[in-house]
């Protein structure tokens, strides 16, 4: 198995329809964030409570027992059983402790496979101890090169994958803006961050630049805030040359950004016509996962500045913004 960083599309719930496996064959992320009992409502929970759990903003409550859940795709577990009566999904199980040891039938972890649910086996952090085997750790290069992944599915529908990447480097670009006007590039950028900038940022005053930089991007000049990809393997995010302030993105969804496909424009002979599918076209706006958006502001200190707290307020009552 190698470790991979945890995707941020592992907590999105939601999406429109069944989803494939969170992680690809023989891969395996360990998520950082306490997951186990107890879970303390924030009305229990002190200041100095969550900000040494690196809280910053009202949430609606917090673990408080060890992080470290194991995550894996579902048919690279061995000798585990479902616990039927805990598999109490919409079609499937969505959840709970519903994984067991087939030996010794200690509650191990949760599958989930249920609809709109990303499949994956979740193991407990106390039910895990790794083992080291003979074999390559990591495949060959250097794990900056990836494949793009293409924003909208064949069926019109934005990836749920870009909802969920977009909204915490959008928290972050949130924070790097300063409270100013960030001016975006025309195009996807400009649809995926660029409209919810706009609708939640000034407009008037001192105004800072949004744009790509990563392995084979220079931009000249250089973005005030640079979108960078994270590596796929450690989690480490691109570091730009100058003074640009990096956020991280999902290498993927950077890579499309960054490198996106061009339709062909080769000649045809006399008497042929071009049947090339034209690219899938959405027929809704963009819209970054809340519910994200929001988990990944309270968790930065500068959602304690008050201008950056209204809007972490004004995005929390759930009306449109």
């Amino acid at each position: 198995m190698t470790e991979v960083t945890l995707p941020p599309h592992a907590r999105r719930e939601g999406g429109h329809r069944f989803l494939p496996a969170l992680l690809e064959p023989r891969t395996f992320a360990v998520d950082p964030e306490p997951c186990e009992p107890p879970w303390r409502p924030w009305h229990e929970i002190g200041t100095d409570e969550a900000t040494a759990r690196s809280v910053y903003a009202p949430v609606g409550g917090l673990w408080f027992g060890p992080g470290g859940a194991v995550v894996l795709a579902p048919g690279d577990t061995r000798n585990t059983v479902l616990i039927p009566e805990q598999c109490n999904g919409c079609c499937a199980a969505d959840g709970g402790p519903n994984l067991a040891c087939e030996r010794c039938g200690r509650t191990v972890g949760t599958r989930i496979d249920d609809c709109y649910r990303w499949q994956a086996v979740w193991l407990y952090p106390g039910a895990v101890r790794r083992l080291a085997v003979p074999g390559p750790d990591r495949p060959t290069g250097d794990g900056w090169t990836v494949s793009p992944m293409p924003p909208v599915e064949p069926d019109g529908w934005w990836s749920d994958r870009w909802s969920a990447a977009v909204a915490p480097a959008l928290a972050e670009v949130l924070a790097a803006s300063g409270g100013e006007p960030v001016a975006v590039p025309a195009g996807l950028l400009a649809e995926t961050f660029g409209r919810t900038l706009d609708r939640l940022l000034p407009t008037d005053g001192p105004t800072r630049t949004l744009g790509l930089a990563g392995p084979g991007l220079t931009p000249d000049p250089a973005p005030d805030i640079a979108l960078v990809p994270r590596h796929p393997w450690t989690g480490a995010a691109w570091q730009p040359p100058g003074d640009a302030m990096p956020v991280p993105l999902d290498a993927e969804v950077w890579a499309y950004l960054a490198f996106p496909p061009t339709p062909s424009t080769a000649r045809l002979p006399v008497g042929e016509e071009r049947d090339d599918p034209l690219p899938p076209h959405p027929w809704m706006l963009f819209e970054p996962d809340r519910r994200l958006l929001l988990h990944r502001l309270a968790r930065l200190p500068a959602v304690r500045q008050p201008w950056l707290r209204a809007i972490y307020d004004r995005l929390g009552d759930g009306r449109r913004y």
